[in-house]
């Protein structure tokens, strides 16, 4: 064994001061009346056991221990805590304690068997008492509660700590990454009125492929075999899309057609594509310090990483003068590159990259920055999350040049929505425009040859 207790310390160590609020407990005869389900009471009873481990047991140790010798230490330990309250509870129950003690003691709370259910793709909490998650598309109210304001913040600062990054009223907003990639955002008081917010989109443990997109109706196989054939023939895509429509998905997915003969710089705020190619150089942002300085912009990891001898450059996404450093290297020799953008249309992106290129202090007139992304990105994916929350590809755009002052575009594919079934979801198909896209003769250079029929205006593909 490998004997965590602190010296001092013995099971029979009086408890008195320290269990005195449990004893009051005592009354509730918690198997009996199924009151375990009252999350108030078992909160109360778990933060309080595990400040009462943490008096107990050497921390130090903990480091150098599996998570199932931990578990067989501690749970001898909570258990003869648990016994002292005389608490009736069956073993489940007391099963369940211990697990709850453990990831108050090795990880987030209550947080961590939501971030363990692989069901679960985002998880919003609104103060303690309101935890929120997103399944299949949809939000439910979830049964995790924190004891108080204190235990909220404390689990936020655990989090924002591990990456070197701190939250107070000094710095009431953060934006942080969980161990798995887990991307993280909160907010405290002052700024958030009714207690603490935080927000984590979790990362995916396999990364969505295009086959796996095809089978859940994101897009028809037709449509992304055309997709292939566009990051194949070295085309620049931007990917368009409002906030949860899937965009990060659809970047890792195009990116796995890259030949792994390739180097790819990627260039991120905070780390979420999963990039399954052997040559990739990771670049993530850096926040400035308590002083406010020593930040490092996406625009100076995109100018530096045009120095890293690139094949292709991927920014996960563009929100300001990084744009115009990105459309930059589209422009000098770097085909193939990809990014996203907050925007509702393919039309609206193109006026969203635009804009950023005026934040990047560059003196620069509309027509020609117009003209710089005309020559820079050729194809524009437009992504929506449905009202059932399903997500889709639903417009395949080509740009095509410029006409006086305005980028010419040509559409290619759009899903149409026909209707809604019984149990409110929304139906419609995938359609050809009967547009010959021109990105086909550089796929036919590149030996990758598509079918003319895919593109019939007649051509209608069920997702």
């Amino acid at each position: 064994m490998w004997q965590i207790r602190k010296p001092s310390q013995t099971a029979d160590t009086p408890t008195e001061e320290r269990v005195a609020p449990l004893q009051e407990r005592r009354v509730m005869n918690i198997g009996d009346a199924g009151a375990f389900a009252n999350r108030d009471i078992h909160t109360d009873l778990k933060v309080e056991l595990h400040q009462r481990l943490l008096d107990l047991i050497n921390l130090s140790k903990l480091d150098s221990m599996s998570r199932e010798q931990i578990e067989e230490e501690v749970g001898e330990i909570l258990q003869e805590e648990i016994a002292k309250q005389a608490h009736a509870l069956n073993l489940a129950e007391r099963r369940q304690l211990v697990d709850d003690v453990l990831d108050e003691l090795l990880g987030l709370g209550p947080l961590e068997p939501l971030l363990k259910d692989g069901t679960i793709t985002d998880i919003l909490v609104n103060g303690p008492n309101r935890v929120f998650v997103e399944r299949y598309g949809t939000l439910e109210m979830s049964p995790a509660r924190f004891k108080d304001e204190r235990h909220l913040l404390r689990i936020i600062q655990k989090i924002v700590s591990a990456v070197g990054r701190r939250v107070d009223e000094s710095s009431p907003l953060v934006d942080a990454r969980l161990a798995d990639g887990s991307r993280v955002n909160a907010v405290v008081p002052p700024l958030a009125l009714d207690g603490s917010l935080l927000s984590i989109r979790k990362f995916a443990k396999v990364p969505i492929s295009m086959e796996r997109l095809v089978e859940i109706g994101a897009l028809p196989e037709q449509v992304a075999e055309v997709l292939r054939a566009v990051v194949r023939s070295r085309r620049n895509v931007l990917i368009s899309g409002g906030t949860g429509s899937g965009k990060t998905t659809m970047l890792n997915a195009l990116s796995a057609f890259i030949d792994n003969r390739e180097r790819i710089v990627t260039i991120e705020d905070s780390a979420e594509l999963q990039l399954q190619q052997v040559h990739v150089a990771r670049l993530e942002t850096r926040p400035p310090n308590t002083e406010g300085k020593g930040e490092i912009a996406q625009r100076d990891l995109v100018r530096n990483a045009l120095r890293m001898r690139p094949d292709r450059i991927i920014v996960g996404e563009v929100r300001s003068g990084e744009a115009f450093d990105m459309l930059q290297a589209m422009n000098t020799g770097h085909d193939g590159s990809m990014t996203t953008v907050h925007a509702n249309t393919a039309r609206d992106a193109l006026s969203r990259v635009e804009q950023m290129i005026g934040m990047s202090g560059i003196d620069i007139s509309p027509r020609s920055a117009r003209a710089q992304i005309a020559s820079a990105i050729n194809v524009v994916l437009q992504l929506v999350r449905l009202s059932d929350g399903r997500r889709r590809l639903t417009s395949v755009s080509e740009i095509t040049g410029m006409e006086g002052d305005v980028i010419t575009m040509q559409e290619i594919f759009r899903f149409r929505q026909t209707g809604r079934s019984a149990d409110g979801e929304v139906l419609g198909r995938f359609e050809a425009t009967g547009v010959r896209p021109r990105f086909l003769d550089d796929a036919m250079a590149h030996g990758i040859t598509l079918s003319a029929d895919l593109f019939r205006p007649d051509m209608r593909f069920e997702p």
